[in-house]
């Protein structure tokens, strides 16, 4: 395994480390380079962790750290900012079904566009309803599929349990939107 920088000497305004890469780097890249590839992608997708304080809106304390400010991990409230009337934003938790060659993932978010923007994946199959229980009784519900961690073979019962969620044409993103203007019309905004 090489020890130099990849880019030794491409930039000259950019050095490389004079230590070199690091053994355990998975990237054939000095820490400098290393560094700088870490604060573009956070900027690209943000970086998840503690809220300086709870959500106003919907109590969490997991947020998403951007070069612009927080936002909530739950419901994208931008940290710092107070409902006018006091309502929080409609949460909508997903299970999500991604695809990536012949596997899926099952994951779960109340927030799937930050998260989704975190994950490799080539194709968004599907959302359902529901959070963490659900994610977890679909987990069990396949277990015999399961390759590793929340991948799992898309065969079987899994892949007729995803189809039966897709109608033809429909768009994951605009289904969620609807469960969402759904949700909205029943707080009785």
């Amino acid at each position: 395994m090489p020890t130099s920088c990849a880019l030794a000497g491409a930039d000259p305004d950019s050095p490389c480390s004079p230590d070199g890469r690091p053994a355990e780097s998975p990237l054939a890249l000095c820490r400098g380079h290393l560094q700088e590839a870490t604060e573009w992608m956070a900027g690209q997708v943000g970086v998840t962790d503690v809220l300086p304080s709870p959500c106003v809106a919907c109590g969490s304390r997991l947020g998403v750290r951007y070069p612009s400010g927080w936002l909530c991990a739950r419901c994208e409230w931008r940290h710092g900012e107070h409902p006018e009337d006091g309502s929080a934003p409609v949460v909508v938790e997903v299970v999500y079904y991604l695809r990536f060659g012949d596997r899926v993932k099952i994951g779960t978010s109340a927030n799937p566009r930050s998260r989704l923007a975190q994950l490799r994946y080539e194709e968004l199959l599907a959302f359902e309803r529901g959070g963490r229980a659900r994610e977890q009784a679909r987990h069990a519900e396949f277990a015999e599929h399961r390759l590793t961690g929340e991948w799992f073979a898309l065969t079987g019962d899994l892949a007729d349990h995803v189809h039966a969620l897709t109608a033809p044409g429909d768009d994951p993103w605009q289904l969620l939107a609807r469960w969402r203007s759904e949700a909205e019309a029943l707080r009785g905004r």
